[in-house]
């Protein structure tokens, strides 16, 4: 799979409704986990927030969106990453060094629950990246 960049949402309880929404919008499939699913939530109250859901549209539109826990800071309208994906680890790994540097890592890149390779940075301009590198097809 070639990497790709998507937009990510953040809400703070509305995922689910929203993506949802955007479903009868655009068309295509949706899939949704909670941190319950991925076995992730450190709070009961949380367990059934969205942690990651995707909407692929037919026509190639893609995107993605999660609920924030309560306690990260949120922000509505303004909270929003940018979500690099694929399965090429050099390339991606690359991607997250660069945009590492004059920046924060936020998360560094290790095995995620879902199986995948995820981090997370803040560039030096503020701007939110998360980097998601899945295994590789054979």
């Amino acid at each position: 799979m070639q990497s790709r960049l998507n937009p990510y949402l953040n809400f703070r309880d509305s995922a689910r409704q929203a993506m949802a929404f955007y479903q009868t919008v655009f068309g295509g499939k949706l899939a949704m986990n909670t941190f319950k699913d991925f076995g992730v939530s450190q709070d009961p109250a949380e367990e059934n927030k969205i942690m990651h859901s995707m909407l692929e549209a037919e026509n190639g539109i893609v995107f993605m969106a999660a609920d924030t826990l309560n306690s990260w800071p949120y922000s509505q309208g303004t909270d929003m990453h940018m979500s690099l994906s694929g399965d090429n680890e050099a390339e991606l790994r690359g991607y997250f060094e660069k945009l590492s540097q004059g920046g924060t890592i936020v998360q560094p890149l290790m095995q995620a629950p879902w199986g995948d390779i995820f981090g997370a940075v803040n560039d030096q301009f503020g701007v939110k990246w998360m980097v998601n590198i899945s295994p590789a097809k054979a």
